[in-house]
């Protein structure tokens, strides 16, 4: 039986044990993308997990759904994130820089260019965005043209190649959570007739594409992805092909070879199955709302060869000494889960 304390491999890269910190949009970098002066401290501070991914960074201004996220496009966010990287594996510790592009999750108010956002189809998500002015409802986006989709591809590549010039040890590729690229999955976010549109081979071509461009650009032991199939939240649908879709798309993806596949568990557990058989390397699983006596039993189960965890890591810089001794967890401020300074980001007390 397998064990969660026991290290695993990945690509090139050992890992000490098989907890993930998942990644968690923060909201505190710099107004240009950079990451803010207390980053490298927040990251470094749970190197002690076997993986690190990041917050949500955007490939490009189009990339940028809210407030003062960071960016992984220009030389400025390279050595921002440089800072964190090596600050983190001067802890022993890893991290993958996670690619986030939000779609029509986005307002021109958060943009460097305060344009439309962008899309597979011109709908609107139905939601609220928080700006600098308060909430305000999300426009409609503006579909991008094929060569536009081509472009983003390119995008992609390019901030993975940024990435690792940074320091990071891999990207994650979000493809989770209601973002471009499961608004391209999704028939209620997508009505494209161009190849990007119509079939399930259609709405996963992005998805593939994306991957693909990453891994030729990076190698695909420095390549991953997150996927959270029946996330129905924001106007997305997948309707009842959303099981067949992802064990097409997983099944493709994992020809790729890619470092990992992170699976969002949305509560499907014969899809979930089904992933596990069709996913021949690393499997990572997060379950929202795990109970701590759960902790581990993905793994020593087979059904997962990691376990990725949010709130847990994000107030518990110590985490993996508290799973180790069996100390009580600090209790997750989410008041402070978005903007602000050290307070709920830096300042939560390790044993």
């Amino acid at each position: 039986m397998t064990d969660i304390w026991q290290p695993i491999t990945l690509g090139n890269t050992e890992f000490p044990n098989r907890f993930v910190m998942a990644p968690m949009t923060r909201s505190r970098a710099n107004p240009d993308g950079t990451p803010g002066p207390l980053a490298a401290e927040y990251y470094a501070q749970r190197a002690s997990v076997g993986l690190i991914v990041s917050e949500g960074t955007q490939p490009s201004d189009d990339g940028q759904g809210y407030l003062t996220t960071p960016g992984i496009y220009t030389d400025a966010h390279v050595a921002g994130w440089k800072k964190v990287a090596d600050a983190v594996h001067a802890k022993g510790g890893h991290i993958y820089i996670q690619l986030m592009h939000a779609g029509r999750m986005s307002h021109p108010d958060n943009t460097p260019h305060h344009r439309q956002g962008v899309a597979p189809s011109a709908i609107t998500p139905g939601a609220g965005m928080f700006t600098a002015t308060g909430m305000q409802d999300i426009p409609t986006p503006r579909a991008l043209t094929t060569e536009e989709v081509r472009q983003t591809v390119r995008d992609f590549a390019y901030a993975a190649k940024r990435a690792i010039e940074a320091g990071a040890d891999g990207v994650e590729i979000h493809g989770a959570n209601a973002y471009l690229i499961q608004q391209f999955l999704a028939p209620s976010a997508n009505v494209r007739t161009d190849e990007y549109g119509g079939s399930i081979q259609n709405r996963a071509r992005f998805a593939i594409e994306v991957a693909r461009a990453v891994t030729e650009e990076i190698g695909a032991d420095k390549t991953a992805i997150r996927l959270s199939p029946g996330t129905a939240m924001w106007g997305i649908d997948e309707g009842p092909e959303g099981p067949e879709l992802y064990r097409h798309l997983v099944g493709v993806l994992d020809k790729l070879n890619p470092a990992y596949v992170h699976i969002m568990h949305q509560g499907n557990e014969e899809l979930l199955t089904d992933i596990r058989k069709l996913r021949t390397g690393t499997l990572i699983v997060n379950r929202p709302g795990r109970p701590r006596d759960q902790i581990g039993a993905d793994v020593a189960s087979g059904l997962a060869d990691m376990e990725a965890y949010g709130a847990m890591i994000l107030a518990n810089p110590d985490f993996v000494q508290r799973m180790k001794t069996g100390a009580a967890f600090n209790e997750a401020d989410r008041m402070t889960f978005f903007g602000g300074a050290e307070k709920g980001y830096t300042d939560y007390p390790a044993l």
